[in-house]
């Protein structure tokens, strides 16, 4: 059974920082784009970063450029989200996903494109 399992969000106050994690099992995701998406409370789902398969190529959207970074650790089947100078909007659900691609170079923001989802972790900002 395929899972991936957030961690690592919580309560922050404004300009702190947070690391989720996502650990993944059942298979390999060694191969795969993987990717961050977030919903805020009655908000649709929206990307957040993305990573291939090597960690060569990434892609962020514009609202968190700068003050996120994605990485992974293939050894481990984990991908990471380093969440910086958080702000109240960034108050979301933080869902963890990856695709079935074997060696894509493009880190798609896509979200119809990933195959398997986590159950998402909370990010609170306090203002």
């Amino acid at each position: 059974q395929v899972q991936l399992v957030e961690s690592g969000g919580g309560l922050v106050q404004a300009g702190g920082s947070l690391r989720l994690s996502c650990a993944a099992s059942g298979r390999t995701f060694n191969t795969a784009v993987m990717g961050w998406f977030r919903q805020a409370r009655g908000k649709d789902r929206e990307f957040v970063a993305a990573i291939t398969w090597s960690g060569d190529n990434t892609n962020f959207a514009d609202s968190v450029k700068g003050r996120f970074t994605i990485s992974r650790d293939n050894a481990k089947n984990t991908v990471y989200l380093q969440m910086n100078s958080l702000k109240p909007e960034d108050t979301a659900v933080y869902y963890c996903a990856a695709d079935r691609s074997y060696y894509n170079t493009y880190a798609h923001p896509f979200a119809g494109g990933y195959d398997y989802w986590g159950q998402g972790t909370q990010v609170t900002v306090s203002s």
